[in-house]
This record gives structure tokens, C-alpha cells and sequence, in this order.
């Protein structure tokens, strides 16, 4: 059985770092999906940073919304799965229009998924509830589906890793 490492901690705390460094020693065998989409020269920039960030020999798949079907296309070849991010999916699910009561089955179809796999999974999201109350209704929904699906992935991980200035605390640990 695989072990489902769930990674949270706010924006730029090092959690992809953390991520990536922990799956380069585990294996060379690792996929990566990507949930980021190119919205603007900017994020195009990042994108393309994160892509040469990587070892050119891990296998990287985008793939905004089907996370599931991203993985199972990766699985056979790879002994570790890194997710970056589950936030990213859940704001692609949200701009694309889905109801919230379906972003939280999908987030607990793929919580459920992993936890059954037989590779590692490396699963990053941001902590964002720790801030302000945000001033209009879709950031206070993103929010809040957010703190849930954190919640349910935690859930469902063997283990949980926090994030703040680079530096690891385990929540969790089977």
C-alpha cells in the first residue's frame, strides 16, 4: 500500500519545495500534475518557471479539473504522484461554474482514490483561513470550500504536513 502525504501551508511557505525535494529522494519514477492554467502572461511566466524547476526526467501532466483521470493516466509508471495544487483545482472548479455541493464529492472521490493507491502521493494545498474574512461572497464561498477540502484530504492522508517560512511541522502521521 501507498503512502498519501497531504502538504498545506500558505503561499510561498515552501510546500512545493518541500514537496518535490521529499519525492526526488523517494524515487526517480515520480509524475507531477499540474492543476495551474495559463489566464495571463504573467501566470504563463510562473508556469514556465515551475516547469524548468523540475527534473526533465519526471513524467508532468496538466490537468486543471480531472485530477482522478490525471492520476490513473500516471500511475502504472510512477512509484510517487505529486499533486500541486488542490486549491488551484478547486478555484478551475469554481470559475468553470461547478455547485459546491459537487467540488466537495470531487474532492472526496479523490481523497478516497489515493488513499487506495499504491504509490506515494504528494498532495500540496494552501491554508487559506488563516486571513481576513474576504469582502465578497466568492471569496468568502472559495474560502470555505477550501477549509473543507483541506479538511477532507487530512482526513483521508496518512500524513499531514505544515508549512510556515520553509519550515516542516507534522499534524499527522500514521
Amino acid at each position: 500500500m501507498g503512502k498519501f502525504i497531504f502538504i498545506i501551508g500558505g503561499a510561498r511557505s515552501g510546500k512545493s519545495a518541500y514537496a518535490q525535494a521529499r519525492a526526488k529522494k523517494q524515487s526517480k519514477k515520480v509524475a507531477f500534475i499540474a492543476t495551474a492554467e495559463i489566464g495571463d502572461a504573467e501566470m504563463r511566466r510562473r508556469i514556465t518557471k515551475h516547469r524548468n524547476a523540475r527534473p526533465k526526467y519526471w513524467e508532468t501532466i496538466e490537468e486543471p479539473l480531472n485530477v482522478i483521470g490525471a492520476v490513473r493516466k500516471c500511475r502504472e509508471n510512477s512509484e510517487v504522484i505529486l499533486i500541486d495544487c488542490l486549491t488551484l483545482f478547486l478555484s478551475n472548479a469554481m470559475m468553470k461554474g461547478l455547485k459546491l455541493s459537487a467540488i466537495q464529492k470531487n474532492v472526496t472521490d479523490l481523497a478516497r482514490y489515493i488513499s487506495g493507491l499504491t504509490q506515494t502521493v504528494f498532495l500540496i494545498s494552501n491554508e487559506v483561513g488563516l486571513g481576513i474574512v474576504p469582502e465578497n461572497k466568492m471569496g468568502r464561498e472559495f474560502r470555505d470550500i477550501a477549509g473543507i477540502a483541506n479538511q477532507i484530504m487530512a482526513k483521508y492522508a496518512d500524513e499531514v504536513v505544515s508549512i510556515q517560512a520553509g519550515i516542516p511541522s507534522k499534524l499527522k502521521s500514521l
